[in-house]
């Protein structure tokens, strides 16, 4: 993985290809290249590192053309290095191919092409379908059948696209796993991994299924199975908005996104949430509502960002609506033999929609009977097109690859479904009408953190240094310093650890010293004083305590070097205020480190592989 553009049309190819490229940054790369038609020849150019050291290669004497393909990599197989970048060729340099996803039988396959006498150039596993194809592509076949014979000799997931000298008036498109869109405008096609590569040319896109093959030309475009049965196309309009996609006044999009979350948030509620009727309206849940409402047992599966998010799901669906919720890793889920069936229901949380590991948990709950929902930002993605139902956080593109503004879209979305089903349990409606105030008045709170924003950056400067520091919090609050390690660890490179705070004696206690910043979330709860016995803890050891509290908390002035404060609400809607100082933390730290902060190294934003 991770970013595929391809371009077949009348306009100069090169730049349209790159400038997808640029668009597809946000989700992370250690090298980019290009393949280019021009009189019948395959022309590549591949750089390590950023799209603008391709850009300067292809500026000396590229041939002007209309058919290209091009590819940011995140590494899987192989260095991050220019013989590792995509597009690879066959060895008479007629094919060439951009690849997301992983060949599981790469090597078996790679050992039969050598011993045929295929001659490699990198250690991917990508090549090996350059030479796959190659060997199918005789003179009686053409193409897509080359293509298609290849793709059945395969284990393992891709989204790719594949040019051949010999037919330079078309691409083939293929996808298992990896998400492919075409996007569709007057006399040209541009194939993509992700609509913002599409979006400031055509709104106008159809996306390609697991199994499915597409052969594009200029003018028009034609979807099979594997099988070679034709597939119908569905054409859908892109609600994407390009000014979404850019940073407009702030330096970083990380930034951006975190002062975002007022809005989102209340994108998130807006038509669900009935204030005056102390009631939530899901229509993507409308025809399972019974079903969910009759659960014997809720299932959450999420990675990252999206487990944590389902971690304080799992609070305020147990501790406000009495339902037994259970959280797994989407990773670990289905190789554990997991016991569901009829009568459980499983939520995929993920930003992407295209998350492999949480597509592969849904696969295998719905395989054993049960219900399967999706808690999803991109609209027309797979999580969103397998499940049976589901809600949309109604976030916006997110495009720093360490996530703010979904997490607290995916917090929102829970605390709805949450209301949904407390309202149908009986909850009293007294406490219901609590909740729904509390719940529409935290835009007006995140606004109020985020005029902090100075305060927290003196913090910053004070810390940049560190080289651990360590996040405690209790209750629905423990998700929370998950969040803040994780996001610390993502964007600055500095090792953090998130931990319950009444767990902190039993091991991390070991590690504090005058040298470590101790984050602590403190909101005055019905566990506050179990976190100030925390907090003691830490001062006793001579931690530096940095702590999340309430603004009119001053037991907590005596005891914590610093303060950032946060206005109060109700306990279990908390980590939606609470993560947010994490976030600015984080990203003003790194900011004083240096950091790439948008495109931090080894991640990619869209985990399209295991």
């Amino acid at each position: 993985m991770c970013g595929i553009v391809g371009y077949i049309g009348t306009r100069s190819a090169v730049p349209v290809v790159l400038n997808g490229l640029r668009r597809l940054e946000y989700r992370g790369y250690d090298s980019a290249g290009v393949a280019l038609l021009h009189e019948g020849q395959i022309t590549v150019v591949k750089r390590a590192g950023k799209i603008a050291e391709l850009e300067a290669a292809l500026r000396t004497s590229i041939p002007e053309c209309t058919v290209a393909i091009g590819h940011t990599r995140w590494a899987t197989h192989g260095q991050p290095n220019e013989s590792n970048a995509h597009p690879h060729m066959d060895c008479r340099n007629e094919i060439a191919v951009v690849h997301n996803g992983v060949i599981e039988n790469y090597a078996a396959l790679k050992r039969k092409l050598h011993d045929a006498g295929h001659v490699f150039r990198s250690e991917t596993d990508t090549e090996v379908l350059a030479h796959l194809i190659e060997q199918f592509y005789v003179r009686d076949t053409n193409l897509e059948q080359a293509v298609r014979r290849a793709l059945t000799q395969i284990k393992g997931t891709y989204g790719l696209v594949v040019v051949a000298a010999r037919e330079p008036d078309k691409l083939v498109v293929a996808r298992n796993g990896s998400p492919l869109a075409i996007g569709i405008g007057d006399n040209e096609h541009i194939v993509a991994s992700d609509a913002s590569a599409i979006v400031e040319h055509t709104r106008r896109v159809t996306y390609l299924e697991d199994g499915e093959m597409a052969v594009v030309t200029c003018g028009s475009f034609s979807i099979s199975t594997l099988a070679d049965v034709p597939v119908e196309n569905f054409v859908q309009e892109l609600t994407l908005n390009l000014q979404e996609i850019e940073r407009g006044e702030y330096e970083h999009f990380m930034l951006k996104e975190i002062h975002e979350q007022p809005d989102t948030i209340r994108n998130a509620m807006r038509g669900r949430l009935i204030v005056e009727k102390d009631e939530v309206k899901l229509g993507g849940l409308d025809h399972v509502r019974d079903t969910v409402l009759g659960a014997k047992r809720i299932v959450i599966v999420g990675c990252g960002t999206s487990w944590h998010a389902a971690l304080v799901g799992e609070y305020l669906m147990e501790q406000i609506a009495g339902v037994p919720v259970e959280v797994e890793y989407s990773s670990e889920f289905r190789y554990r033999h997991p016991i569901i069936g009829s009568g459980d229901i499983l939520f995929a949380i993920s930003q992407s929609g295209e998350t492999a590991d949480t597509l592969a948990a849904m696969r295998e709950a719905k395989v054993k009977g049960a219900t399967v929902l999706g808690i999803v930002n991109v609209v027309g993605s797979t999580v969103a097109r397998e499940s049976q139902g589901g809600v949309y956080i109604h976030a916006g593109p997110e495009i720093g690859v360490a996530s703010t503004k979904a997490f607290t879209s995916q917090l929102t979305v829970l605390a709805l479904i949450t209301l949904m089903i407390a309202r149908a349990k009986g909850v009293s409606r007294e406490k219901l009408s609590l909740l729904v105030r509390e719940l529409h008045e935290l835009p007006e709170k995140v606004e109020q953190v985020l005029r902090t924003s100075d305060r927290i950056k003196e913090i910053a400067q004070k810390y940049k240094g560190a080289t651990n520091f360590l996040y405690l919090g209790r209750g629905a609050n423990f998700p929370v310093a998950l969040e803040g390690a994780l996001k610390l660890k993502e964007i600055s490179y500095i090792h953090a650890e998130g931990y319950p705070a009444a767990e902190m004696k039993h091991g991390p206690i070991a590690l504090i010293d005058e040298q470590m910043p101790v984050v602590v979330i403190a909101p005055k709860d019905a566990i506050y004083e179990k976190v100030i016995s925390n907090i003691q803890e830490v001062r006793a050891r001579k931690g530096r305590v940095i702590a999340i509290a309430n603004e009119d908390d001053h037991e907590i002035e005596h005891l914590a070097e610093d303060i950032v404060r946060v206005p109060r609400t109700y306990g279990f809607f908390g980590p939606i205020i609470n993560v947010i100082p994490l976030q600015l933390l984080a990203y003003y730290i790194a900011v004083a480190r240096g950091v790439n902060v948008d495109q931090p190294r080894n991640l990619a934003k869209s985990v399209s592989v295991e």
